[in-house]
């Protein structure tokens, strides 16, 4: 599997979270990691995003403050910790690699499969 999320579930809100994204080492040179999300009946918008070699991150408005993206390259991995939920969280979250320092799902070739994080009391 060239890149595979994980780490999904149903939370309560105000609760914390960590999605997992794992690549093959081929799949992980890329630059650049990001994450999606799609929630029921939207359209898949933008979440947070890392540059593999430095570590630099952007994120969405919407998330900022309350997610943390972050990588481990020993394990050909990247993570989103998403904290302080809430139900409008609730989405398929997808990691995909990209080759550029973009936001735009276009700059980003290779899609994982999602992980459904649901957030509800």
């Amino acid at each position: 599997v060239q890149l595979q999320a994980s780490g999904g579930g149903r939370v309560q809100p105000g609760d914390s979270l960590t999605l997992s994204c794992a690549a093959s080492w081929r799949t992980y040179s890329s630059s650049v990691i990001g994450w999606f999300r799609q929630a029921p009946g939207k359209e898949r918008e933008f979440v947070a995003l890392i540059r593999r070699s430095s570590g630099t991150t952007y994120y969405a408005q919407s998330v900022k403050g309350r997610f943390i993206i972050s990588r481990d390259n020993a394990k050909n991995t990247v993570y989103l910790r998403m904290n302080s939920l809430k139900p409008e969280d609730t989405a398929v979250y997808s990691c995909a690699i990209g080759s550029s320092f973009d936001s735009s799902e276009s700059a980003y070739k290779l899609w994982g499969q999602g992980t459904l994080v649901t957030v509800s009391s």
